[in-house]
């Protein structure tokens, strides 16, 4: 079997930050992979499930209502490794496009108070497994080391 386009990816380089994982034409139209790279790979701990599925739940839930983003997002979720997130848009992007909305999003969930979106035994399936605060920290860390001055090898894997 030919090795999947994620798992060529040099992991022991690899830096927290926004990538291009790949693009997809389906039906005349292209689906941008972005890699949302939070923690390095074997080299920090990794993310544990609770905030990985706060994050989800919540950032999930804005972009799914941003105003501009809405009707072009396909999937937000996390990686099987917990060290970053996958965003799947339609369009041909590149990393540097989506950096607004990723401050937006990161932003917003740093601010974010109440009750998480879908967390009930009605509407997820393991809504027990969720930590708010350690959210929080989480997408306050990115936000700060990562999106807020983000640099060019922050935006494109290297090669």
């Amino acid at each position: 079997m030919n090795k999947i386009a994620s798992f060529s990816i040099d992991h022991i380089r690899l830096i927290p930050g926004i990538y291009v994982s790949r693009k997809d034409p389906v039906n005349g139209t292209v689906i941008t992979t972005f890699d949302i790279r939070m923690t390095s790979p074997n080299d920090e701990p990794v993310m544990n499930t609770a905030e990985v599925h706060a994050l989800e739940h919540v950032g999930a839930t804005f972009l799914r209502n941003h105003e501009e983003y809405k009707d072009r997002i396909i999937y937000f979720g996390p990686m099987g490794c917990r060290t970053g997130f996958y965003l799947l848009l339609t369009g041909d992007y590149e990393s540097r496009d989506i950096v607004p909305l990723m401050k937006e999003m990161f932003s917003f969930i740093v601010s974010y108070e109440g009750e998480i979106p879908g967390a009930s035994a009605r509407d997820c399936g393991n809504y027990l497994d969720m930590n708010l605060p350690m959210a929080k920290y989480l997408a306050e860390k990115f936000l700060s080391n990562v999106l807020t001055d983000i640099r060019e090898d922050q935006l494109n894997y290297l090669q």
